[in-house]
């Protein structure tokens, strides 16, 4: 399994269409990839992408979506470190 963070970092600097964000996941993953983070794993990519829109770790911008940087003090934050 893929974890979470390594679709975050493909992000990085750059604004996807959803439907290009699962066209360049499944480019670089398989279109059988499964996820996983730190909270929750064996995710589809819509799932993933799901999960971290609902943590506001994936956010609008724009006509798509974009990483926010991460706050590793907020309640529940992100788990760069804790893999």
């Amino acid at each position: 399994m893929i974890h979470g963070h390594e679709v975050l970092e493909m992000m990085q600097d750059r604004i996807f269409t959803m439907e290009d964000l699962l066209k360049a996941m499944e480019e670089k993953f398989g279109a059988d990839a499964r996820f996983h983070t730190c909270h929750g794993g064996d995710m589809t990519a819509e799932e993933l992408i799901q999960f971290f829109m609902n943590r506001g770790r994936i956010v609008p911008s724009g006509n798509g979506v974009a990483v926010k940087e991460c706050d590793h003090h907020h309640e529940g934050g992100c788990c760069h470190n804790h893999q």
